[in-house]
């Protein structure tokens, strides 16, 4: 058997010089094979175990030509003209040979799921707010808005439960050097990454994706938060939310009661929670915008709220008191109870930078008095400036402690009516 087994080995190599098709070696690397081969001192083994190494090296042929063959079989089907059948084809093939468009992003790691894990609080909520290239840029509307959390009144704990969505690549960029959790959803076809202008088409666009993606936060289980990135966070706001309500929103302005369904909602700020009710109902609101084109989500907001579906399923929506949740509409008027303060009633960034600026010195300045100075006089945000309304004045009994344009000083007077 050991001189069978030589013979036979040598026989092979023999016939592979002398082959007429030209199948003996060629490079370097094959010459050295073939001489090793060639040379390979006979093997001494008994009868049964060389037949188990004979079976063995057969075995190991055969998986090699199978696999080479599927191999070779799924590569060739790259070349086939498109077709149903063919794509079936390469989808059924795509969970053995994944293509090369996985994104660092689309991995575990990086989903939302665990982005929302990671930060949710004991109860599954989160704080949500978006940004793009023009919010996100150096000493813009995202540095200000992460100012408000360290300078808030317990506010900066909140943090750990805050995911920065970028609506592009250079937000997202941005944000990792800003911010611990952060999540990209760029829209393929679409650049976000400019200022959009109100009730532009790309405001339009930008507004909605902002709907169709809470509600899929909403469809995974979460509660949350959604802020705009330039509502200023002073202080903790979950004490002030209805613990009935299913749907709770800011206002542009608020009538007085919670219910009414005439305050004018403004959906830069809201708390929902995750059931059956509000997924419902972002699932109605979003569809809504084929029957309003040219709408943006809070004016379709303004006409389905009144709409009998929202009573079918059963939403219980609540609207916020501005004497918490307040903005350059409808300021909220006492220091020592504003949670939020919006950029709303404003057209432009810069407009919005320059009143924002102004917002923090003067929380600064009213963090930085004593106590008993706190309760005992009421103050006044001396915004809005740049984002001021023909409709909005600043009232006439208010003084100031220092000159009208010292912007390091508060209004100080009689509270408004």
């Amino acid at each position: 058997m050991r001189q069978k087994l030589t013979r036979s080995m040598i026989l092979i190599i023999d016939e592979s010089k002398n082959d007429p098709q030209g199948i003996s070696p060629k490079g370097i690397d094959d010459v050295y094979s073939y001489h090793y081969v060639l040379h390979t001192p006979p093997i001494h083994c008994s009868d049964s175990s060389c037949g188990v190494f004979v079976r063995r090296s057969l075995t190991a042929l055969l998986l090699f030509a199978a696999v080479f063959f599927v191999y070779w079989s799924a590569d060739s089907l790259r070349f086939l003209p498109n077709s149903s059948s063919s794509s079936s084809s390469s989808t059924s093939l795509s969970y053995v040979f994944p293509p090369e468009a996985i994104l660092m992003e689309d991995s575990e790691e990086h989903s939302l799921e665990k982005v929302l894990k990671d930060i949710a609080t004991e109860d599954k909520t989160v704080i949500i707010t978006t940004i793009n290239e023009a919010w996100a840029a150096p000493n813009s509307i995202v540095d200000l808005f992460l100012e408000s959390f360290r300078i808030g009144d317990r506010t900066r704990k909140l943090m750990n439960h805050l995911v920065i969505v970028a609506l592009d690549q250079k937000a997202y960029k941005r944000c990792l050097i800003l911010h611990a959790h952060c999540f990209s959803l760029a829209t393929e076809g679409v650049n976000f990454s400019r200022e959009a202008y109100f009730m532009t088409p790309n405001y339009l666009k930008m507004m909605w994706r902002r709907i169709g993606f809470l509600l899929s936060v909403l469809e995974m289980g979460y509660n949350f938060v959604f802020t705009d990135a330039d509502v200023m966070w002073f202080r903790d706001p979950f004490t002030h939310f209805h613990s009935d309500g299913d749907f709770q929103i800011a206002c542009d302005h608020f009538s007085g009661n919670s219910l009414e369904l005439s305050n004018r909602p403004n959906g830069g700020f809201n708390y929902v929670k995750s059931n059956n009710r509000t997924i419902k109902f972002y699932e109605f609101w979003y569809s809504s915008q084929d029957k309003h084109p040219g709408c943006h989500d809070q004016d379709v907001l303004n006409i389905i709220k009144y709409d009998p579906f929202v009573e079918e399923i059963g939403l219980k929506m609540r609207f916020l008191d501005t004497a918490y949740f307040g903005g350059l509409c409808e300021p909220s008027r006492d220091f020592n109870q504003v949670c939020t303060m919006h950029a709303n009633c404003c057209v432009g960034m810069n407009s919005k930078l320059y009143d924002l600026r102004i917002m923090l010195q003067d929380w600064r300045l009213f963090m930085a008095m004593l106590p008993a100075l706190k309760r005992s006089s009421s103050y006044f945000w001396r915004v809005p400036k740049n984002c001021s309304l023909g409709s909005f004045h600043h009232p006439s009994a208010s003084v100031m402690v220092a000159g009208q344009e010292d912007s390091t000083q508060l209004y100080i007077g009689k509270s408004r009516t």
